[in-house]
């Protein structure tokens, strides 16, 4: 059978350990392959893509699998190249504050060795105890704190990358302050794989907080004016918060048990500035708003519940008894209130549940929908309505293969899509790597 030819042709660069067949090669969240590989080492990956790419097999990358569900049109690729098996500190510059890794490397696992030396990467991902540092830079992946963080295109200072005929390149380099050429990083931070597969990462680091503290300010009366105000006069002071993110009223009851539009403003630094701000707060507190001080131990158990809200594709059983979505909505700043407000108004409309957040610091909101199928499609089409009335754009991050085929999960083509349709081409001509993955079926 083809497979099987495909076995023997692959062990010429793997044992038989690293392949595993699968004749139907079926997920319901698709993005799988006939044929699983897992690489132990970056001359493994090249000679793979090098046989992809002269014998015109498809290969689909994957990580820890929590981001299966993001993108992808094709339901199975000839070849899934698993980099589970493809992880380990390479190097870590504890003076300089840099770390190379290998891109299959588990975040929490990266994180927990950091913390040893009191330093850590500055993201804070979904599922940080099975992605990968790979997923999070290949998906630009960042949670509530990139106001105080930055995104992954702000840690990552060097890259290595192996295009899809086997060729080896590095981008960037090793030291934080490197400005020899151009920044090649950007092409592939957030490319979701498809124009190479990433084997080494260079990330800079920063100290572990002294102490750390969450303030969460609750709005019973829902009115948004009044959030804005008080966000307008916080942002505008001298206040330096690592997250300004608010919770719509499902999804504060589900964290806090209170449901009410809820503000959370999480500080991190010396234990005395961190006080300071946390009394400035309180001094500026809203009439007929509550407050929640969380310490550093609570603060840290939130945050470990807050990036296990959404769905999980590497779950054993992604479907579960409902259909899950989750949508990335990016607007200017406070358009983030209306965003959240729809949201909340479409529980009812649509007969779904949904829990969502959004940063009044960066823009960026994030809304898991779950329900029937059909609700959840209506769902997702109405907040991409609302983002592009308000001049922002909706990208669907989860959602079953067979609805991927029934809405455009990256939106309408934009307008510089002639340049990334040429950059796949002229870097992956023959549309093997992670094909159909990326905007406008790139």
């Amino acid at each position: 059978m083809l497979s099987l030819e495909w076995k023997n042709k692959l062990t010429e660069f793997l044992s038989e350990k690293q392949i595993q067949i699968d004749e139907h090669g079926s997920h319901p969240l698709g993005n799988s392959g006939h044929v699983t590989v897992y690489p132990q080492s970056e001359e493994e990956i090249s000679n793979i893509l090098r046989y992809a790419n002269t014998y015109g097999k498809t290969v689909c990358i994957a990580g820890g699998g929590t981001k299966r569900g993001f993108g992808g049109q094709l339901e199975c690729a000839d070849i899934l190249l698993s980099l589970v098996n493809y992880s380990g500190i390479v190097e870590h510059a504890a003076a300089d504050m840099t770390v190379t890794v290998k891109s299959g490397t588990v975040f929490q696992q990266l994180q927990d060795y950091l913390a040893e030396y009191r330093q850590k990467v500055a993201l804070d991902p979904v599922w940080p105890q099975y992605a990968t540092i790979g997923g999070v830079i290949s998906a630009n992946d960042s949670g509530p704190k990139r106001l105080g963080y930055g995104s992954a295109r702000d840690s990552v200072i060097g890259l290595r990358i192996v295009y899809p005929d086997g060729t080896v390149i590095r981008s960037g380099g090793k030291v934080v302050k490197n400005v020899a050429g151009y920044d090649m990083n950007k092409l592939f931070i957030g490319a979701m794989g498809t124009l190479g597969v990433i084997s080494e990462i260079t990330l800079k680091l920063r100290p572990l907080p002294k102490y750390e503290s969450l303030v969460l300010l609750s709005f019973p009366s829902g009115k948004l004016d009044e959030i804005r105000s008080f966000a307008v006069q916080f942002l505008d002071s001298m206040m330096e918060p690592v997250c300004f993110e608010l919770l719509s009223p499902s999804l504060s009851e589900r964290l806090i048990g209170h449901s009410a539009y809820t503000l959370a403003i999480g500080f991190e630094d010396v234990e005395s500035a961190v006080r300071y701000q946390v009394e400035f707060v309180k001094r500026f507190q809203p009439p007929n708003t509550k407050i929640l001080i969380l310490s550093q131990e609570e603060a840290k158990s939130f945050w470990q519940t807050f990036y296990t809200i959404g769905p999980n594709g590497a779950a054993p059983d992604p479907l579960g008894q409902s259909v899950e979505a989750a949508v990335k909505i990016g607007v200017v700043n406070f358009d983030v209130l209306p965003i959240i407000r729809e949201s909340d108004l479409l529980q009812e409309r649509c007969h779904v549940h949904i829990e969502a957040h959004g940063g009044l610091g960066h823009g960026l909101c994030q809304v898991y929908i779950k329900g029937e199928s059909e609700p959840v499609i209506a769902a997702v089409k109405q907040l991409r309505a609302t983002a592009a009335q308000l001049g922002g754009y909706a990208v669907v991050k989860h959602l079953p293969f067979s609805l991927r085929k029934r809405i455009d999960v990256w939106g309408e083509k934009p307008s510089y899509f002639f340049l990334l349709d040429g950059i796949k081409r002229k870097i992956d001509p023959n549309q093997i790597l992670n094909n159909q993955r990326f905007i406008g079926g790139i």
